[in-house]
């Protein structure tokens, strides 16, 4: 937006951005599904002022949303618009035709996970998108019922810190958390099937065509606890509470944080748990003041593991301080890296500038990684069709359902 001077409609077809500079990326900035998503509004609610909620829902094209028998918390419902034309081609992605072959879909929201399960074995449901690790062997023994990994990509676990408030204002402390972590161990308890999660050390993902492993040395199997300790103790560490998020409807993230503080008790570290829903810890991460006053110095979130091909738009990526996430990393070296990435014409151009962002990034520490997951969906025999990405974003058309 800050190269654009003029964004117009030129017919009822066809709108115009005029740019004050060139910017190679346009297009793919358009077309990304990581960050950045671009979500087209009618011009009815594109135009309500920022502080009034939408209250229109509109379908990807191929379904139309069901208003009347939207039970927000408890389901929605899509159905088939008779008015859309697909593409001819076949689905490719989210590009090609998208041909809607059933006639509704109406996605429940079931918050226990073995209430789904029960379900999906009786045919009360036919895809369960997240059912959880320890329910695999269950899934894979019911000759009815399949596991398939819809998004390839997986997801990324992150330890955020905060580098506003001790300890973690101190490069020491966060190279320290760099050298605790043991990414095993904590892939054991968030994702115990080992065909389903693996070890990153780039902040580029392990998928993207940016991941690279320059100034990873800092890695070692099993973690290395002394070598924490010691950064820990030349940070001038004193025995200060250190908090860590812990969302208890969050089983992967509820387990991991206690294994962290757990890993931190063990070389002199004093860590507290701060237990709560997700949505107590999305409220109270925002809080940029120390632990006293309701602050915090450690949380656990995810991000698609393709998004950090996008250090425009990736939220993890971004280390300009206060206008960055939660976490609030700061190096001007490390942004103004970041800066040309726009500019930045070829592949090959990207990837010498991603190494070179990677190397500041692993030096000041701007979070850690805990290993990427892939999280397979579990569904019925009978439903097919259903399209393989990268992202995490699970489309609605191509999907049909036989009969039992």
């Amino acid at each position: 937006m800050e190269r654009a001077s003029d964004i117009s409609k030129k017919d009822d077809k066809t709108f115009t951005i005029t740019l004050k500079e060139p910017l190679g990326l346009l297009i793919d900035i358009l077309a990304t599904i990581s960050g950045g998503l671009l979500y087209v509004m009618p011009e009815k609610d594109a135009g309500r002022p920022a502080t009034e909620q939408i209250t229109t829902n509109i379908g990807s094209g191929p379904f139309k949303f069901n208003h009347a028998l939207a039970r927000p918390g408890a389901s929605f419902t899509y159905d088939r618009n008779e008015k859309y034309v697909p593409r001819k081609e076949a689905p490719d992605g989210f590009g090609g035709g998208k041909i809607a072959k059933v006639d509704r879909v109406i996605w429940d929201i079931v918050a226990d996970e073995q209430t789904a399960l029960a379900a999906l074995q009786a045919d009360e449901l036919d895809f369960v998108r997240l059912p959880p690790a320890d329910l695999y062997p269950t899934i894979e023994k019911d000759a009815s019922l399949a596991l398939q990994v819809l998004t390839k990509a997986g997801t990324d676990m992150c330890l955020r810190m905060n580098h506003l408030q001790k300890p973690f204002d101190n490069v020491k402390a966060r190279q320290a958390m760099l050298h605790l972590i043991d990414q095993e161990a904590f892939l054991r308890v968030m994702a115990p099937d080992p065909r389903h999660c693996h070890t990153v050390t780039s902040i580029f993902g392990n998928t993207t065509p940016y991941s690279n492993d320059e100034n990873t040395g800092w890695y070692k199997k099993g973690g290395d606890p002394e070598k924490a300790r010691q950064l820990f103790k030349e940070a001038g560490y004193s025995g200060e509470k250190v908090v860590i998020l812990q969302p208890t409807n969050w089983a992967p993230v509820n387990s991991a944080s206690q294994l962290l503080a757990e890993s931190l008790r063990k070389i002199g570290v004093n860590a507290e748990l701060a237990p709560s829903d997700w949505g107590g810890v999305a409220a109270r991460r925002v809080n940029k003041g120390p632990v006293e006053s309701g602050g915090w110095n450690i949380h656990i979130t995810d991000d698609p593991d393709f998004v950090q091909g996008d250090p425009i738009s990736a939220v993890f990526l971004n280390a300009s301080g206060d206008k960055a996430w939660c976490g609030w990393p700061k190096n001007d070296e490390y942004e103004a890296l970041r800066a040309k990435w726009p500019n930045t014409e070829t592949l090959e151009e990207r990837k010498a500038l991603a190494r070179k962002m990677q190397h500041i990034w692993w030096d000041f520490v701007g979070d850690v990684r805990l290993g990427q997951i892939i999280t397979p969906s579990a569904r019925r025999q009978t439903l097919t069709g259903l399209i393989e990405l990268s992202s995490d974003i699970i489309p609605l058309w191509n999907m049909q359902k036989a009969q039992a």
